[in-house]
């Protein structure tokens, strides 16, 4: 149902409610330029239909134009037991979304310093693959397209675990020690130096022989230490000094369980294979778990407020707030398809839309079939969803937790619900 004493409210005194949501500039009803109620009841009845089909208990829209919030709304609850409802402010585990906000943008910076190179061997940084006769050559902009025909995932908990789902004790403890100090979990600590062995597996790994797209999310567990090697600053400390204190992003980080913020943290899975509790305020993905939450394939968490500033900051080229942070030519080179010639929609570290989107149907099409082809953005697999659109100045963030109770609900995705209510925007705003 719409919400017509809160719209009421926002429009007398726009400053109470969007205070804190501004991102550049003000908030002003009077330009909004769709009927804000119409919108509203279009986006409840797709979510809502999908909260009573189990694609998530709860969920939230954020769309920004121009540098400032048109749609912010929450809905349904954090469990189905409709307990705690979905709030503005709530944090989220960002999944494979982590990768555009994490590692990419310090990529991106290392690109523009001529610290690093797309176009040279990745051996050059990871040393290890000059003796690997199938990656020696493999560049990173081969990586970063899914190009390079790289193992697309490697279960790394299976190494951990005996054939009865006890903890190998060479690498599972409940309680830190100096030889265990990665913190998994509440009560979990992983080897200290799982990582090396982590690396390891991933320098064996197969390599197709055939170049084409091949989603692989290998080398972002790698990247966390390039990262800290060419800058000489730990990763965490590296993306959060220059990145996300820059553009005032407070809550977007790793292990939000540590940090005592008073946002609610919303819960993922109910896991079975190791953790064997709710997963909430940890990291949903294991292998990011293993390497003690911090991850350049998944671990950071975050509200939508601050998701929609990191993609504004993409959307304006590198600039926020007059601030170049980012250089403008290697933002607009990241955000380019690569390999169109190999049916490849991919620009480097960023989804794109499917090629010829926009002669498909919403539900042939993803995203929405409205988005410019110069548009880009990134899916995570707890059911986050962020797109930015440069052309349209239009970001549009969905955050929600499909994968409660379990990851085995995919209603999110045989719906289509993310593009369907990105579309009711396109189509409202006439773009």
């Amino acid at each position: 149902m719409p919400k017509p004493i809160f719209f009421l409210f926002i429009a007398i005194c726009p400053e109470l409610v969007f205070g804190q949501n501004q991102l550049v500039g003000n908030f002003n009803t009077d330009t909004n330029p769709f009927d804000y109620q119409l919108v509203y009841m279009k986006v409840d009845s797709i979510i809502t239909n999908g909260i009573k089909n189990n694609a998530f208990p709860g969920a939230q829209v954020l769309v920004a134009k121009n540098d400032s919030i048109l749609f912010h709304e929450a809905f349904g609850f954090h469990t189905y037991d409709s307990v705690q409802p979905v709030g503005l402010d709530d944090l989220y585990d960002l999944a494979s979304v982590t990768k555009i906000t994490g590692p990419l943008p310090a990529i991106m910076k290392l690109v523009g310093e001529s610290k690093l190179d797309l176009d040279v061997p990745f051996s050059t940084y990871w040393k290890p693959w000059k003796r690997r006769k199938d990656k020696k050559d493999i560049t990173l902009r081969e990586i970063l397209t899914h190009q390079a025909g790289l193992e697309p995932y490697i279960v790394f908990l299976n190494e951990t675990l005996k054939k009865n789902g006890r903890f190998k004790s060479r690498f599972l403890r409940k309680s830190r020690s100096n030889r265990f100090d990665k913190q998994a979990f509440g009560n979990i600590y992983a080897k200290s130096r799982f990582d090396r062995k982590m690396y390891r597996m991933i320098n064996r790994s197969k390599v197709s022989e055939e170049k084409r797209y091949r989603y692989s999310g290998l080398t972002f567990l790698i990247f966390p230490k390039i990262i800290t090697d060419l800058t000489g600053v730990p990763y965490e400390k590296y993306i959060e000094d220059n990145f996300y204190k820059p553009i005032g992003a407070g809550t977007l980080g790793f292990l939000p369980s540590t940090k005592n913020f008073p946002n609610r943290i919303v819960p993922t899975e109910m896991d079975t294979l190791y953790r064997h509790t709710l997963t909430q305020g940890w990291v949903h993905d294991e292998n990011a778990s293993l390497l003690g939450g911090i991850s350049g394939n998944a671990g950071l968490f975050g509200t939508a407020e601050d998701l929609a500033k990191i993609m504004q900051l993409y959307t304006r080229y590198g600039e926020y707030r007059g601030n170049q942070i980012l250089p403008e030519a290697v933002v607009k080179e990241f955000i380019k398809v690569q390999y169109k010639e190999n049916d490849n929609r991919r620009g480097l570290g960023f989804d794109k839309p499917l090629l010829g989107n926009d002669t498909l149907a919403l539900k042939d099409a993803y995203p929405a079939p409205e988005v410019s082809a110069e548009s880009f953005g990134h899916s995570g697999f707890t059911g986050t969803f962020v797109w930015a659109d440069p052309e349209n100045q239009l970001v549009y963030i969905f955050l929600s937790n499909r994968v409660y109770p379990t990851r085995e609900h995919r209603a999110l995705y045989d719906m289509n619900i993310r593009s369907a209510v990105q579309q009711v925007f396109y189509k409202a705003l006439q773009l």
